[in-house]
């Protein structure tokens, strides 16, 4: 195995990586700036209400859209594992 493939097998991951925790981030950072906006416009001061709000919304997206974020990962796990007695050489 060269530095070459290693490289190109992290580079590969961690950009799988990325786009699996993109929706999520976007959810939560949506979340929180409209729920800091309520807050703010409202004068509530509990601390607990946009952590639990995000934490909700971004569990949600995760039930909804869990199986279609993580295929690209198990797909690319099970061409890593199939790879690697010819790799190992």
């Amino acid at each position: 195995m060269d530095e070459a493939s290693i490289v190109n097998h992290f580079q590969t991951a961690m950009s799988m990586v990325a786009i699996v925790a993109l929706p999520p981030l976007i959810v939560a950072m949506t979340v929180g700036l409209v729920t800091a906006l309520l807050q703010a416009a409202t004068q509530i001061q509990d601390q607990t209400l946009p952590l639990t709000v995000k934490l909700i919304s971004v569990g949600f997206v995760l039930a909804v859209f869990g199986a279609v974020l993580t295929r690209p990962l198990v797909d690319y796990a099970i061409r890593v594992f199939d790879e690697f007695p010819y790799v190992a050489r």
